[in-house]
């Protein structure tokens, strides 16, 4: 799946240059047990890293720039960056969440997980429960349900 192989160079570029991140969205949404189709990239940072991350994205490619996007009164920023496959028409997104004093807790609950690659920090359940409910589409809600799961099993 291109997308894994997508995710997997970012994550070595940013070992590579000592970026801190916490994979969230879709993909976290697969580690936590939960795989499901989705069609990008998302990342939460911290804003003061957010150039050296568009940078190491540049640099694999992810070069349609489409700014910041605000959601929730501002509590939510998100910076995209779009790279279109060599193999596909199919654009893939790369989604930056910028690090608000409002989410700063989903931070701080991030995890190391195992995946095939090695470890990577996750935004917890508990995290992703907060950032789904703040944008709350229907996928969001769907995935709230299951990430519900998780901590009622706890």
């Amino acid at each position: 799946m291109k997308l894994l192989e997508e995710f997997s160079k970012l994550v070595k570029e940013f070992e590579k240059e000592g970026l801190q991140y916490a994979l969230c969205g879709g993909l976290a949404m697969a580690v936590h047990a939960f795989p499901r189709a989705t069609m990008d990239i998302d990342i939460l940072i911290e804003p003061e890293t957010l150039e050296k991350t568009k940078k190491i994205a540049n640099y694999l490619g992810f070069e349609f720039d489409t700014g910041l996007m605000e959601f929730a009164g501002g509590s939510i920023q998100i910076y995209r960056l779009t790279k279109i496959l060599a193999d596909s028409s199919e654009p893939l997104m790369l989604d930056m969440l910028l690090l608000t004093e409002e989410i700063k807790d989903v931070w701080e609950s991030k995890q190391i997980l195992s995946w095939e690659e090695g470890k990577i920090p996750v935004v917890s359940p508990e995290g992703l429960i907060k950032l789904k409910s703040m944008r709350s589409s229907g996928q969001d809600l769907d995935d709230i349900e299951k990430l519900k799961g998780i901590n009622n099993e706890s």
